[in-house]
């Protein structure tokens, strides 16, 4: 920085792009010393060094599941220093590899698309009073933990939906199954099963007969009833039971958990345990708190939610076409590639040819051309 004699700071600031603080402060500087360059910071030194960090970034490169805390150990033990897993945990941002939690995605299949595309097509005009005949009904599992224990993973910006960087999830703490559904203007009774999973003689008697029943008694011959197409909800007894009720079903797609709407009242139901004071220990005590909070929800997110499925219909539609026009222009540019490589090839046996003869007529060494030695 070039500084000239008789200049305030405040005349220096209007040249410069630095603020009129930072400027004073170089002016003072240059009239005391002779100089503007800033002195070395007396702050502490940095506790590992670049082989440090390249050790830590390769740790988290191979375990991607390792804790920091993990890797500082295991670089305590390599150099005999000790070191901070909050600087471990620093270290590998330099790369950009951050700790993210895994994604939960499932890998559908061309027929799946299809169904979603073609579901979400026919629904997607669908009006208010057509939602609010429909009863969206899902099972779900709440845990005695505060979290679901997801381990975090250590991952590259872009690569979220890598195979390598998604979770296969599985329950293994105590916890409940429940059983609930909301429409526009209204919820059902959060039924609790009391043991084991759900089968089909367990539905149609303990969901179908004392809930759904009555809500189809309620809402008249336009009712729609709405399941995840799970096992239980396929068995012949249930879909008699439906038949004989007369119980319009809609056709839901398969392994679409994102067009459900009370999948975001599952989150907000364990939010909310989550949220109290006196968080449950044991079953018999977070059974009770999930029926209150059930009852307890608020009307207008339930509002919100199933008015939201014109939106979830038109990006579903949109992710579809998004990805086929990927998908032909990777199949445009592989096509001009191959071409490209067809013509250089044919290119080059001509002029192999052409050679050729040229050494037949004038008697050449083929030795002497760079491209036969």
């Amino acid at each position: 920085m070039k500084l000239q004699k008789r200049r305030s700071g405040d005349q220096y600031s209007e040249h410069s792009s630095e603020s009129t603080k930072v400027s004073f402060r170089a002016w003072k500087a240059f009239q005391t010393t002779g100089t503007a360059v800033r002195k070395v910071g007396g702050g502490l030194s940095r506790t590992t060094t670049a082989g440090d960090d390249q050790y830590i970034i390769l740790q988290a490169k191979r375990g991607r599941q390792q804790s920091a805390s993990a890797i500082a150990q295991q670089l305590s033990t390599t150099t005999g220093r000790q070191v901070s897993r909050f600087t471990v945990a620093r270290r590998p941002h330099k790369k950009g590899i951050f700790a993210r939690r895994p994604e939960r995605c499932l890998r559908f299949e061309v027929r799946h698309r299809r169904h979603r595309l073609h579901w979400s097509r026919e629904h997607k005009n669908w009006t208010t009073y057509q939602w609010n005949r429909v009863l969206f009904t899902d099972e779900s599992r709440f845990s005695t933990r505060r979290d679901s224990q997801r381990i975090l993973i250590c991952r590259e910006i872009g690569t979220r939906f890598y195979p390598t960087n998604k979770e296969r999830h599985s329950y293994g703490d105590p916890g409940v199954l429940v059983w609930g559904g909301i429409m526009l203007n209204g919820l059902t009774v959060l039924h609790i099963f009391d043991r084991g999973t759900v089968t089909g003689n367990r539905y149609w008697e303990k969901v179908l007969l004392p809930h759904v029943r009555l809500f189809r008694g309620a809402n008249g011959p336009n009712f729609i009833f709405m399941d995840d197409n799970g096992q239980p909800h396929r068995r012949l007894a249930v879909e008699q039971l439906l038949e004989s009720e007369d119980i319009t079903q809609m056709d839901w797609p398969a392994y679409s958990a994102d067009l459900n709407p009370i999948e975001h009242v599952r989150y907000a139901l364990g939010r909310r345990i989550a949220a109290r004071l006196h968080h449950p220990k044991y079953i018999q005590q977070l059974k009770p708190m999930l029926i209150e909070e059930w009852a307890l929800l608020p009307q207008e997110m339930l509002h919100q939610l199933v008015l939201s499925m014109r939106r979830r219909c038109e990006a579903t539609i949109a992710a579809f076409e998004e990805r086929s026009a990927s998908i032909i222009d990777s199949g445009i540019s592989g096509i001009f590639h191959k071409f490209t490589e067809e013509l250089i090839a044919t290119r080059t046996r001509k002029h192999d040819r052409q050679v050729a003869k040229m050494v037949a007529k004038n008697n050449v060494n083929l030795s002497l051309l760079p491209r036969f030695r």
